[in-house]
């Protein structure tokens, strides 16, 4: 088992073919936040059929035995290194069950707009914890753009009206729990080893966060009319289980693993920008001037931060 103590900073040179999957990685990145920037309204719209607990429960059932036979017909039984298990069990806990549990719990018990707003910290949370714990090297630049990043969404958000008082307080607190989870989860991406698939951590840890999130949604189910629920609530939980979940989450794990938490989880500043845009085409909602400036700086901020590495790496071939 590799010795997880040592710092993994990203390597100094990187040749044209790992630019290349850079470029993939990129390209994942950004078909995850186009689909949890739609998965707000798609999946809200079951709610109406599908109480939101029951609705998570359903989905992670579904997203784990797709997974478990995605991962039988792809790579088989395979072997884990050694505390490998429990590291994914402990991580399925925190990024599933846990977060899951926070982000639902606190969004109904505040605004939209406030839990958008603190949701919009993962990237600085990310990069203090893998600064702190010595994974990454948080350079000055990514810090720009981390900066600008979160203030872009700052502004997009706030034309929606953010207002934080006792009302809002005990969902507002939930949602901090819940960024501490998911930050938490993404930073311990890292020390998983090297020899762990990006399928295998994501089946792992999605089937160990189930159980949680079935117990507490069973009594949803149970009294969930089936026979009411529409093609378009089914539809609606099939998103949600195979893209939000399977295929959002296996990009999301491969890009943690290819180039680290931080330059990950700044692209989580896209989504809010997705939803405003989803909402302009499927509700009519008019963009605010203000959404367009903050357009702008969430861009900025994903550029300083992405576009570093490769340039380094291309300036070290030329010396």
């Amino acid at each position: 088992m590799p010795d997880t103590t040592v710092p993994t900073y990203p390597p100094t040179r990187l040749p044209a073919a790992r630019r290349r999957r850079l470029s993939a990685d990129d390209l994942g990145m950004l078909l995850v936040c186009l689909i949890w920037g739609f998965n707000f309204s798609i999946t809200k719209s079951a709610f109406d059929q599908i109480p939101p607990l029951a609705f998570t429960a359903i989905r992670f059932v579904i997203s784990s035995l797709l997974l478990w036979l995605v991962l039988r017909v792809v790579e088989g039984p395979g072997q884990l290194p050694p505390g490998a298990l429990r590291r994914l069990v402990l991580l399925g806990l925190a990024g599933n069950t846990l977060y899951q549990l926070a982000f639902m719990l606190g969004l109904a018990r505040t605004t939209a707009s406030n839990s958008a707003l603190i949701l919009s910290t993962v990237p600085t949370v990310v990069a203090v914890f893998a600064g702190v714990l010595g994974l990454e090297r948080i350079t000055t630049r990514m810090r720009w753009g981390i900066v600008l990043g979160t203030l872009g969404v700052a502004l997009v958000i706030a034309t929606r009206g953010v207002a934080f008082d006792r009302g809002t307080f005990t969902g507002d607190l939930l949602t901090v729990l819940a960024v501490l989870c998911w930050a938490g989860y993404t930073v311990g991406l890292r020390r998983v080893p090297g020899g762990v698939s990006p399928l295998r951590v994501t089946t792992i840890t999605t089937i160990a966060g189930a159980p949680g999130l079935v117990l507490v949604g069973l009594p949803s189910v149970l009294r969930l009319d089936w026979g009411a629920v529409s093609a378009r609530a089914w539809l609606a939980v099939a998103y949600a289980s195979i893209l939000s979940l399977v295929v959002a989450y296996l990009l999301w794990n491969r890009s943690v693993k290819a180039i680290g938490g931080t330059r990950t989880a700044i692209y989580m500043c896209l989504t809010p920008l997705v939803a405003v845009l989803g909402a302009w085409l499927l509700l009519g909602e008019r963009p605010h001037p203000l959404q367009g400036i903050g357009a702008l700086f969430i861009i900025t901020g994903v550029l300083l931060t992405r576009t570093e590495r490769a340039e380094k790496a291309e300036k070290a071939e030329r010396t």
